[in-house]
């Protein structure tokens, strides 16, 4: 699923591909699928965008905002956007293809499930788009030693794991699941353990991590797990990950394991990472 580093990424190379095009077609809803979710009628999303420019996409959380005039479209973390050239083929199965008139395209499919919404600027009211516009991103000065030692020392947060302080609630809008292996791991804290364990410098340590890896995964493309608008895989190399797990730990060669822990997996080194 993407997650804060991929949605910058791909809002940066559709800025690089499609800013300034005019689209000429819509087509939503192509492929049916359970759990593809829509703003209104998909049907009429030809009608609100074509004719519009794209004029630029930024990425909030997980998700990708692009604006053409007066409407929007968003797509949530669950979607994987391409980029096709005039040259090449459409995909066979899709919820979302918008094409220019250049002959171009940038198509949407759902991955597990996902959200594609178009709309005019100012009609959806999602609480999940609200957050992430509203809080800062952990890749601003913003979002500094202060604002996050807050965050972690509140009294609700004490009873939480790591895992569920970092990717729940919308506390830090796109830190999700994937990203925070890594961050955990650099830290030396177990996905499990208690905020309420963790001494000042663990909790320094955790926000160092925190910046440091999501502008390092941001600034080489996103992490190897998942894909670009190109459909390339990025340049971070992760440390835990299904691509990791089984193997030795490369900062003390103790083993990676997988676990299944709220609904999803964890990883974690045996010896760095003890809980």
């Amino acid at each position: 699923m993407l997650e804060l580093p991929e949605a910058l990424t791909i809002a940066r190379q559709i800025n690089e591909t499609v800013a300034g095009k005019r689209i000429v077609n819509v087509i939503a809803a192509y492929s049916p699928h359970k759990f593809a979710f829509y703003h209104g009628d998909p049907q009429g999303y030809n009608t609100l965008l074509s004719g519009k420019t794209v004029e630029k996409a930024k990425g909030y959380g997980g998700m990708v905002e692009i604006k053409a005039g007066s409407a929007i479209v968003l797509t949530g973390d669950g979607i994987n956007l391409r980029y096709h050239k005039l040259d090449e083929g459409r995909p066979e199965k899709h919820q979302l293809l918008i094409e220019f008139e250049d002959s171009s395209a940038i198509s949407g499919s759902v991955q597990m499930y996902g959200g594609i919404w178009c709309f005019n600027e100012g009609e959806f009211d999602n609480p999940y788009y609200k957050v992430a516009k509203e809080k800062p991103s952990p890749l601003t000065d913003e979002f500094d030693r202060t604002y996050f030692l807050k965050l972690i020392n509140l009294p609700d947060a004490q009873k939480l794991s790591a895992k569920a302080f970092l990717a729940t609630e919308q506390r830090i809008p796109g830190l999700g699941n994937g990203v925070l292996q890594d961050i955990l791991w650099k830290a030396k804290i177990h996905p499990k353990r208690k905020i309420k364990s963790l001494k000042d410098e663990d909790r320094e340590t955790l926000f160092d991590s925190l910046k440091w890896t999501l502008s390092t995964m941001t600034e080489l493309g996103g992490r190897d797990t998942e894909k670009d608008l190109y459909g390339n895989c990025g340049g971070y190399k992760t440390m835990m990950s299904k691509n990791s797990a089984g193997f030795p730990c490369l900062a003390c060669g103790g083993f990676i394991k997988k676990e299944n822990y709220m609904g999803g997996s964890i990883y974690y080194c045996e010896k760095c990472q003890v809980l």
